[in-house]
Formats: structure tokens, C-alpha cells, sequence
């Protein structure tokens, strides 16, 4: 009985940690379903982007409120969580406060922790109120159904839970609170806890001991079915996030050089094709489901914090329209879990379920009010480009279905015809100027 709660704090561990293991397992089989890419260039450029806008939160900055309570959340929540490193001890050996041996150095650091506790605290507060008093607009676009509200709301909740615990089982630790070492803000909610026999607090701190815990493993396995999913997802994001300019359009090599060969007044339109021209080209021009586009827009997917920054910088949706950008990102995520349920449920192999990206989830009528400013893409805090996605839908419309809109297709017929967009004869393009 003396070792029972080490062994129980230890399943609990090899659980909570075997089973977030499985979903990570799960999420990278998801991403590789995309197209290979290369992004293995410019390694230096990458490390920076990945430390200033992941780690550095230089883009969350840019909207100064959210972006310092932000950094607030993010920093004291990664910084209190070294102390899980002296619970996950505790909880195993049976030790208390094992690192309380290093003398003063300790009081500091758990005073540093107290501090961003309740400065956390106070944070996810204000959020709360920004979200669900204030409502912002952008989190109560269309695209924010029930689960996505929710969702905010929930990881506002564990984290007041979480913080609140960590304070409570340190101003019920009599131990703790007679060293007056490090207790800068338990001390002042130890004497709610007056009058209490040592036993009933010595129950309230090991309850929230165990809460504690119990708490942040919940939240680790909740992160994968979460929004939350960037506090992990940001840094491979941003590393492998485009290093192009940002209105750089990507153009199929094959097209190019069909191009090219079309407009080479040398070339012989009835010469056979070079070898190895047919393996150039690509299966399907653009992407209409998720396995079209490459794994990076995948992980940027996941990586979505549904801040609904891009929506509210897009001109298009600001107008009325119906593209959101955020939009674009939530539904390939979806699809993407709806095509990895698929598998699971067949032993490993996709069963064409007769659903798709285009159509099911995302509608011609969004694609087509994009305006392809980057807005989007500039507002993001994560490196996210749902731009590129639009982009590749796109293509898919109009080299495989040839479903452009009827203004498109005007002119691109004007310019196969009169090298301009304008409907006017080459001879006549200066016509203007007369009248």
C-alpha cells in the first residue's frame, strides 16, 4: 500500500504519454498523404523564421492586446510547466518538492512561477471576456459552429483550472508556506485555508496535486482534437513555411515548358516529345482533396489557430463574400481527418467514400472571390498560407474541369488572341488616346 499511489501516478503517465504518442503517430501518417516538396533549402533562413515568428511571437505583436497577452500565456504556461519535471519525480519516487534541496535558487524559481500564474490567469481572463462578452467579430464568423467556439472556451477553462491549482496546492503546503521562501502570491491565498487542521490541508494540496497532474496529461491528449494543436505544430510550420516572395506564384515546370516550346518560333509543333516529357506531367493539374496537395499545406492545416486574423484582413469576406481564409484551412483539416478515419476504418488503405475537398467542403463561389492579395498570408501568426491552397483549387478548375468564370475565360481568350486582356485588336490598342 505504501507504493500505491507511485504505481497509479505511473500508469497514469504511461497512458496519459502512450496514448498522445499514438495520436502523434496518427497525425504525421495524415500529413505524409500530401504531395512531397522540397523545403530543404535555405536552413538558415528557416531556423530564423522559426525563432523569431514561432518562438519569438514577433506576428502575434502586431496586434499589440492579444499579442503581449499572448506572449503572457505562452511564456508562463511553457515556463511553469518545467515544474511537471518535479512532479513527474515526486509522482514516481514518492519524494516531495525533490528540488527543493537546491537551496534559495528554488524559492526563486517557484516565486517566478507563481508570478506568471497569476499573471496567466489574469490573461485567459481578459480573453475570455474579448471572446465571450466583447465578441469580437472574428470569432463569431460563420465558419465558428459549435465545436470551434467551444473549443476556445475549453482551453480558456483548463488553463484558469490548471493555474488556480498550482497556486492552491502551494498555499495548502504548510512545509512550502513555513519556508516563506518563493510563496510571492500563495501567501495571500494561504489564509483562506486559516483554521484548517494540518490533515485537511495536507488532503487539499495532494488533491490538487493529483488535479494538477491529472490536468496538464489531460490537455496534452486533448491538444490533438484542439486548435491548440499550434502550440506544437507552430515550429515545424514556420521552418518549412514558403521563403518565396509573397506574390511568387508557383507554376507547374511541365506547363512552362509547353509554353515555352509553343512560343519558340524555331520549335517543330509535330516533333515527337523529348523522352521522359509524358513522366513530367503531373497525374492531375491542381488538387480538388487533401492527397492533391503537398504535405507542408497539410501541416499547416493542423497548425491553424483559428484566430481568425486572415478572415478579418480579407478584403473579399470584408465585402461580404463568402470566402473565409480560416474557412479554407478548418475544412482541410476536416476533410484530412475525415480521409485518415476512412483508413483506419480500412485497414490501412483509403475507400473512396465519394466526398472530396472541393465541392463538399469548399465551394467554387469562395475560391473565386479570392483576390489574391496575401493579406491572408500576411496576417497569419503562424506562417500560414491559405492562398496557396485557393491557388491549387484553382488550377484544378480551370485545367481539368474548365469550370473558370465566364470573365476568365473571356480573358484568356483575349490574350491568346490579342496577346492583351482587352478585347481589342493589337492595331487598335492605342485607339484611346484619339478620343
Amino acid at each position: 500500500m505504501q507504493y500505491l499511489p507511485n504505481i497509479i501516478f505511473a500508469i497514469l503517465l504511461t497512458v496519459a504519454i502512450g496514448y498522445f504518442a499514438k495520436n502523434v503517430k496518427k497525425l504525421i501518417r495524415n500529413i505524409k498523404l500530401g504531395q512531397d516538396v522540397d523545403v530543404s533549402n535555405n536552413k538558415k533562413e528557416r531556423f530564423k523564421n522559426m525563432a523569431m515568428i514561432a518562438l519569438g511571437q514577433s506576428k502575434m505583436v502586431k496586434r499589440p492586446i492579444a499579442g503581449i497577452l499572448h506572449i503572457i500565456v505562452y511564456v508562463g504556461f511553457i515556463i511553469i510547466n518545467i515544474e511537471v519535471l518535479e512532479i513527474i519525480i515526486d509522482g514516481l519516487f514518492g519524494t516531495h518538492r525533490a528540488f527543493s534541496g537546491i537551496g534559495p535558487i528554488y524559492g526563486v524559481l517557484i516565486g517566478i512561477f507563481e508570478i506568471l500564474a497569476f499573471l496567466v490567469f489574469v490573461a485567459v481572463v481578459i480573453f475570455w471576456i474579448r471572446r465571450n462578452v466583447m465578441k469580437l467579430s472574428r470569432f463569431w464568423k460563420s465558419e465558428m459552429t459549435t465545436w470551434p467556439k467551444n473549443d476556445g472556451n475549453f482551453i480558456l477553462y483548463f488553463e484558469m483550472v490548471l493555474m488556480t491549482l498550482f497556486l492552491v496546492m502551494n498555499a495548502t503546503d504548510v512545509s512550502f508556506q513555513n519556508m516563506n521562501n518563493g510563496n510571492v502570491i500563495s501567501q495571500f491565498i494561504a489564509p483562506l485555508f486559516s483554521g484548517m487542521p494540518e490533515s485537511t490541508l495536507h488532503i487539499i494540496e495532494r488533491a490538487a496535486w493529483w488535479l494538477h497532474i491529472a490536468g496538464i496529461l489531460i490537455f496534452l491528449n486533448y491538444l490533438y482534437f484542439s486548435k491548440h494543436l499550434h502550440i506544437i505544430l507552430a515550429f515545424p510550420n514556420t521552418y518549412y513555411g514558403s521563403l518565396k516572395p509573397k506574390g511568387a506564384f508557383n507554376n507547374l515546370e511541365s506547363v512552362t515548358k509547353e509554353v515555352k516550346m509553343m512560343m519558340d518560333p524555331n520549335a517543330d509543333p509535330f516533333a515527337a516529345p523529348p523522352e521522359g516529357a509524358e513522366a513530367a506531367m503531373p497525374a492531375k493539374f491542381g488538387a480538388s482533396d487533401v492527397q492533391d496537395l503537398n504535405w507542408v499545406q497539410l501541416l499547416s492545416a493542423y497548425t491553424c489557430t483559428e484566430c481568425g486574423r486572415c478572415t478579418s484582413a480579407c478584403p473579399a469576406n470584408l465585402t461580404g463574400k463568402k470566402l473565409s481564409p480560416r474557412k479554407i484551412m478548418m475544412d482541410t483539416r476536416d476533410r484530412l481527418e475525415e480521409v485518415g478515419k476512412n483508413i483506419d476504418a480500412n485497414n490501412g488503405e483509403f475507400k473512396d467514400d465519394g466526398k472530396q475537398l472541393l465541392g463538399d467542403y469548399i465551394t467554387n463561389e469562395e475560391l473565386w472571390a479570392c483576390t489574391t492579395c496575401n493579406a491572408c498570408v500576411e496576417e497569419c501568426p503562424v506562417s500560414i498560407n491559405p492562398l496557396s491552397i485557393i491557388l491549387e483549387m484553382r488550377r484544378y478548375l480551370v485545367m481539368e474541369q474548365s469550370a473558370a468564370p465566364v470573365e476568365l475565360n473571356n480573358m484568356m481568350t483575349n490574350i491568346e488572341n490579342n496577346g492583351a486582356p482587352w478585347p481589342y485588336n493589337q492595331m487598335d490598342r492605342l485607339n484611346w488616346k484619339d478620343e
